[in-house]
């Protein structure tokens, strides 16, 4: 297997890295979990978001980069009516090896600030490979069903559901049997039961043959069976199709006069989901250690094939309640679990010809065009191939992959369905090298019809990049095309039917050249006497009016996602949330913008440190802003497209606590939790946390060991406790 080299790289190599798997991991999402039509497998999927987490991990300031790592799922389809999850139904961060599993418990230990060899209860049980769903029942009844869409908003299944056997309509009068219900004599008044919606090999084979003999659609696996079968218009069609439900997490509880949970174990709480009636897995075990849980992981991929459903690895979990409430979130996936996914199958196929494309932030990206391979059951004809030194067998710190071997148009090579990158060339067969292939030579000039050079940039050390870019930013037809793309992607405006197909056909129309011409789209069409969109091949009067309702539909959108969707290099959704949620409205985030490209370089470096005091955002944040709104054509662009769109406020942060809105530092060793437990905590509470002192910051949180950053509290008069006394004014 390619090791993983990113403790190697310079950061701007990282970020050309980063920018790469961008692209892959949004458009899996949307096959994976909108349309249930994957084309990689989920060992491929979770290789691509293993990537981009280590290289978060080696260089934290990507973080705040379009973070595929912050995300759940894919937009709920626009076939259904949406639900919104009382608590937002997350994803889980993945280990693959012995010492992922030992480094996962590790960091709970560090995070908990625990002995290194304290006991940690963790739960272990098989991560079932089929569609997420959350059941709500109030008063005992079932009220309404969603699957996780992205997981804020899932689609309603309510009526599909009611159609399964393993559901219950209502909760058993076995409840009775928890400690909280023996008091209440009744079930919860709302409980949110989650779990897997699945499909058994057998019936899988058996829906085949059926959908076979009828002439209807094959299904490529269980997994997109059950997905299709539970996403029918007509419930009766789910009510013929044979689907399974494990129940094993939950979402919101209301216990009436109570207020605690019914039971204060993982463990107890899914016994719980038995006593009311539900299917829970009978694999699932108590372990007390690594070893223990790496021990239960090879006793189930031992009994994987006779298990009669798909699993595709072992998910832990801490047991302790009140230990998963200290650890909390990360963005898209708990602290206190972990899926521990199954190895990764290997095929050989052809290369037929590699392609470049050209991304939004003008990089070329080389794709190797593989003769179509199947990988245990999915089928593989494209993989990247990152840029020209990773082509001519040059790792990012200048070491050797593959053993130096260069990949080559007609090589045969040996493909591996997960891995650093996915798809991912493992090998070149050298022996299978015929005389004709030569040397791939790499373009150095953009394929845009302008024909701009494209450049490898500087790294910050001023060592040359790994990656090419055209320099023809926005004149670059490619580069405008993605752009456009971006904005009405899942996570920015999210306009459903306007996809990248239509994108490239309306620029190509000259119909929408910038994001404002979209909404200005419906008005163009009607003034138009000769060029009505109804009269395009391929579109019609039902399609033409299907995408104007779209777009009216979106325009009103969060803080966030509008800056997110102007596509400012760097500002991915975790920085763009951060600025938001730091200014609180357009006109305050407008007026930072202004300040930072003003010409007084007083006012210009206030503005730089009001940004930089926020947490996460750097120097590599800054100066993007500052390229892209120092350009006049950027800035008419956005006027005119917030002219058409109405920008809703950022959430606000808790207000009712005595931290709330101040701007918190902490600094040296603490001492009763970690300092990563002390930030979660304090940005619980409403509180911002910055990494640096400066004359705005409100409190410093100063441990043994506090250095330079207490001087610079002492020097400014800024307000200096200790962790008991932070710890006493939060209580």
């Amino acid at each position: 297997m390619l090791k993983n080299s990113s403790n190697a790289l310079t950061p701007l190599q990282a970020k050309a890295k980063y920018d790469k798997l961008e692209v892959e991991i949004a458009k899996h999402d949307v096959l994976y979990h909108g349309q249930d039509a994957p084309i990689i497998s989920d060992a491929e999927y979770d290789a691509l978001r293993r990537r981009y987490v280590d290289l978060e991990t080696q260089f934290p300031n990507l973080k705040s980069d379009k973070s595929q790592s912050q995300q759940v799922g894919a937009a709920p389809s626009a076939k259904f009516s949406k639900i919104r999850h009382s608590v937002p139904m997350l994803s889980l961060s993945n280990a693959f090896s012995d010492e992922d599993v030992e480094d996962f418990i590790g960091r709970i230990r560090r995070f908990l600030d625990m002995p290194s060899d304290a006991p940690i209860g963790m739960t272990a049980e098989p991560k079932i490979d089929g569609l997420s769903c959350s059941l709500r029942y109030e008063n005992g009844v079932l009220v309404s069903a969603a699957t996780r869409g992205d997981g804020s908003d899932g689609e309603d299944v309510t009526d599909n559901v009611r159609t399964m056997k393993d559901i219950p309509l209502t909760l058993s009068d076995s409840s009775h049997q928890l400690e909280r219900a023996v008091a209440l004599g009744k079930p919860p008044e709302i409980i949110e039961v989650r779990g897997e919606i699945y499909m058994r090999h057998a019936d899988f084979a058996a829906l085949n043959v059926k959908q076979l003999a009828n002439g209807g659609k094959i299904f490529a696996n269980p997994r997109n069976a059950a997905a299709g079968s539970l996403r029918q218009l007509d419930a009766s069609i789910t009510a013929s199709r044979p689907l399974h439900f494990f129940a094993y997490a939950w979402g919101e509880i209301v216990w009436g006069e109570f207020d605690e949970m019914p039971a204060q174990t993982q463990m107890s709480m899914v016994q719980a989901f038995a006593n009311f009636g539900f299917k829970t897995n009978p694999l699932m075990q108590l372990c007390n250690s690594a070893q223990e849980l790496i021990a239960h992981y090879n006793g189930i991929e031992a009994q994987r094939a006779t298990l009669g459903y798909d699993i595709d690895g072992v998910v832990y979990k801490v047991n302790d309640l009140a230990l998963q409430q200290r650890l909390g979130f990360v963005a898209r996936a708990p602290r206190w679990a972990i899926a521990h996914k199954f190895p990764a199958e290997q095929a050989t196929t052809l290369v037929r010809g590699i392609d470049i494309n050209v991304g939004r932030t003008g990089a070329l990206t080389p794709v190797a065009r593989l003769e179509p391979v199947t990988v245990g059951g999915v089928v593989v004809s494209n993989v990247t191939l990152h840029n020209e030194d990773y082509i001519k067998g040059i790792g990012n710190d200048g070491g050797i992959l593959r053993g130096g071997l260069d990949i080559r148009i007609g090589d045969t090579v040996r493909i591996q369905r997960a891995g650093d990158v996915i798809p991912q060339i493992v090998d070149v067969i050298v022996e299978k090298r015929t005389c004709d292939a030569v040397p791939y030579a790499f373009p150095h000039i953009c394929p845009c019809p302008l024909k701009t050079p494209a450049l490898r940039e500087a790294g910050l050390k001023g060592e040359e990049g790994s990656v090419r870019r055209c320099s023809g930013e926005f004149a670059c037809p490619f580069q405008r095309i993605e752009h456009l793309k971006h904005f009405v992607s899942r996570r920015a405006f999210d306009i459903e039917g306007l996809g990248e197909k239509q994108i490239e056909f309306f620029y190509e129309k000259g119909l929408i050249q910038e994001p404002s011409d979209i909404f200005t789209l419906e008005a163009r069409d009607e003034a138009s006497e000769l060029v009505k969109i109804r009269n395009f091949e391929g579109f019609g009067e039902l399609s033409a009016n299907n995408i104007f309702k779209a777009i009216e539909l979106r325009r009103e959108i969060g803080l966030e996602r509008f800056i997110y969707a102007l596509g400012v290099r760097h500002v991915g959704e975790l920085t763009a949330t951060t600025l938001a949620r730091s200014y609180g409205d357009w006109g305050s985030f407008w007026a930072v913008v202004e300040r930072l490209i003003s010409a007084d370089l007083l006012v210009q470096g206030e503005a730089r440190a009001d940004l930089d005091a926020l947490d996460q955002i750097g120097d590599a944040v800054i100066d993007a802003l500052v390229r892209f709104f120092n350009e006049a054509h950027n800035r008419a662009a956005v006027d005119r497209l917030v002219s058409c769109v109405t920008i809703i406020d950022a959430q606000k942060p808790k207000q009712d606590t005595l931290v709330a809105g101040k701007t918190i530092v902490f600094t040296g060793s603490l001492e009763r939790m970690s300092r990563d437990e002390a930030k979660a905590q304090a940005e619980r509470l409403g509180a911002k946390v910055s990494g640096s002192v400066s004359k705005k910051t409100d409190i410093v949180v100063a441990g043994p060991g506090a250095g330079s950053k207490l001087k610079q509290a002492a020097t400014l008069g800024v307000r200096v406790m200790s962790e008991d006394e932070w710890l006493k004014m939060i209580e």
